[in-house]
């Protein structure tokens, strides 16, 4: 088994789940900038770049990007979505599809772009990526979900391969899908704690990731292998609620996702008190940067997410969001702030 990277981060480990249209290059720079988690964990300093000084997760993700679309004449415009800097290490660039010789194609595109790792999404509920038999589809398809996996390692040319997943998808099925993707020895397993049929309508339940460690630890017994990492993931509101739900799973990491929002400070392992305008500047920094970086390739209105999450929990809060729905641009968002909080200088 090649853990790379994987193997020599100090347990537990914090990881930043991938978004669509929300773990982008531009956001993942803020949140290495704005968080203070970063030591270099176990890692020698070149493998991490500057993250070992400019904070931020212990392993980043790219958002998921089609793997048949990188294998055809659209793959240009896909590949913004693979951007990164070099702050950003280690990185794992996650895929979604179906079709094994493009997994194998597509990994070794992701080796040739300087990733770390390379992660298979088969938990996204998305009617339209299972509608490619891809994402959570594949719970349903173990033989094909083995191939993949197979497939990734052939051309990964040394990358670990990980992958992201459901408990099940109708109801919770760890029991037989878990060894299935076992016997593939991928570097790790992240267990979303929730089905398919759950989306993220019900509350995690964390008693499956542990359930998921313990079938990590009895197949590689019986079959003489060694131990896939599992990651949790699921209703996580900070590192101090990751780490008791580590300790109490047994988990070797944890998975932070929705927490993010207009958080940036979230992997700091020194929360500070972060005053309204401090957050708000920072917003507007996360915009300019989303211009720079994506303006080209990407919708303005992408932003509009967060700025829900940004500007919340203040007085004027709503009318300020009212406002920044309408903003077209950086400098339009820039000019709504700063108009706000010269008429709100407590804040």
């Amino acid at each position: 088994m090649n853990k790379g990277f994987w193997g020599k981060l100090k347990k537990p480990f914090f990881v930043m789940a991938p978004m669509a249209d929300v773990t982008d290059a531009a956001f993942r720079r803020i949140i290495g900038k704005y968080s203070n988690h970063g030591k270099p964990n176990g890692l020698p300093a070149a493998s991490r770049g500057s993250a070992a000084q400019a904070g931020g997760p212990d392993v980043f993700y790219t958002e998921f990007v089609s793997c048949d679309g990188l294998c055809s004449k659209g793959r240009e415009a896909l590949l913004v979505d693979l951007k990164y800097s070099k702050e950003e290490h280690p990185i794992v660039a996650q895929i979604f599809g179906a079709t094994p010789e493009h997994f194998k194609k597509c990994a070794a595109l992701v080796k040739e772009l300087g990733f770390d790792g390379i992660d298979i999404n088969m938990g996204c509920p998305d009617r339209s990526v299972e509608k490619q038999c891809a994402g959570a589809a594949l719970i349903k398809n173990p033989k094909l979900a083995r191939e993949l996996i197979a497939a990734a390692k052939e051309g990964s040319g040394g990358l670990p391969v990980s992958v992201k997943t459901r408990v099940g998808y109708n109801k919770v099925t760890l029991n037989e899908w878990l060894p299935e993707i076992l016997a593939e020895e991928p570097a790790v397993v992240t267990i979303h704690a929730r089905t398919r049929k759950e989306m993220s309508l019900v509350p995690a339940r964390w008693e499956h990731v542990k359930e998921a460690v313990e079938i990590a630890k009895d197949f590689a017994e019986k079959n003489g292998t060694e131990r896939t990492l599992i990651v949790g993931n699921g209703d996580v509101m900070d590192l101090a609620d990751a780490r008791q739900k580590a300790k109490k799973t047994g988990a070797d990491g944890v998975m932070l996702g929705r927490a993010i929002f207009g958080n940036p400070w979230l992997f700091s392992d020194s929360p500070r008190e972060v005053s309204i305008s401090q957050r708000l500047d920072v917003m507007v920094e996360h915009t300019h940067l989303f211009e720079e970086l994506l303006g080209d390739s990407k919708n303005f209105a992408i932003m509009k997410k967060h700025y829900k999450a940004y500007a919340t929990g203040f007085i004027g809060a709503k009318e300020l969001r009212v406002k920044l729905m309408e903003a077209e641009t950086a400098h339009e968002v820039e000019e709504t702030v700063n108009t706000f909080l010269k008429t709100h200088q407590n804040l």
